[in-house]
């Protein structure tokens, strides 16, 4: 996921329609396919999250007194920028679309040919 800014920088973070007929060409079920795109959809955002919470992680300081919060712009800018990221379904769908996901069935059998 360290590269998470320059695959999502020409994604429109607007959620659109999408075909179903589309979605559902390389399973042949929509809910198959629905179920790929959320379970990358999960894995972008606990990346994300790790992501941000250890470049968060830098600017932290560790004492007992409550009495002082400091704001560091750098902090702020980017706190933005992960505000701004499309939402992690909308990201995954796209992948999914282009080809990107990888997946199979843990209950999948293999057929041996005699």
């Amino acid at each position: 996921m360290s590269d998470i800014k320059s695959r999502v920088q020409g994604l429109n973070p607007n959620i659109r329609a999408r075909d179903v007929k589309g979605l559902a060409a390389t399973t042949g079920n929509i809910y198959e396919a629905l179920q790929i795109i959320s379970a990358r959809a999960r894995r972008i955002a606990l990346d994300v999250k790790d992501e941000l919470h250890g470049k968060l992680e830098e600017f932290a300081v560790h004492s007992d007194t409550i009495e002082e919060i400091h704001e560091n712009k750098e902090q702020i800018e980017i706190s933005k920028f992960y505000e701004r990221l499309p939402n992690p379904v909308v990201i995954a769908t796209e992948e999914y679309l282009e080809g990107k996901i990888e997946y199979r069935y843990k209950d999948a059998e293999v057929v041996k040919e005699d």
